[in-house]
């Protein structure tokens, strides 16, 4: 499926490095460089834009940029495989998962984030994560010890989470 232009944004700096990004539900005809599927909450009018601070935090790296959020989300669409929006989204966000370099997970306290946890539990065992769960999310155990068994770098803060997803996509 090809990208529509109005969903990819390539951000340059100075230094002249770029970063590619692509919104759901737009495959990349081809990742450049390595690659970063933003997972975590979304939950609309709960969740800040985190997805926004990280890509500013990164986008002078030749990287490519997985965002999940979507302009055009429709809370009305039918949480079913039978409808094809919903569909679309869901095989987006697993097709990119699989395909990236590094699946950075951010949950929000003030949100719930059930499909995350369950893309935690999907994608710990891969070595391609970093998680951020601060003080607050009401299932920060579980995600405790999800991330210890896996072996998974979990931090408190954004900013000690950038770090480390700075390193992994350096590395």
């Amino acid at each position: 499926m090809a990208a529509n232009p109005a969903t990819l944004t390539t951000t340059t700096t100075a230094a002249g490095r770029n970063a590619k990004i692509y919104l759901a539900p737009n495959y990349p005809p081809k990742i450049e460089g390595r690659s970063i599927f933003l997972a975590g909450s979304i939950e609309m009018g709960k969740a800040e834009d985190w997805q926004t601070v990280v890509t500013d935090r990164i986008a002078h790296l030749p990287v490519t940029i997985l965002n999940p959020r979507r302009p055009d989300w429709n809370n009305d669409w039918k949480q079913s495989k039978d409808d094809a929006r919903f569909r679309e989204q869901v095989e987006w966000e697993l097709d990119m998962q699989e395909r990236c370099d590094v699946v950075a997970m951010h949950f929000h306290p003030d949100t719930k984030a059930p499909i995350s946890l369950l893309e935690l539990g999907l994608f710990a065992s891969s070595g391609k994560m970093v998680v951020c769960c601060p003080d607050g999310f009401y299932r920060k155990g579980n995600v405790e010890l999800v991330c210890e068994r896996a072996g998974v770098p979990l931090f408190n803060t954004l900013d000690e989470w950038v770090e480390e997803v700075l390193k992994k996509l350096q590395a």
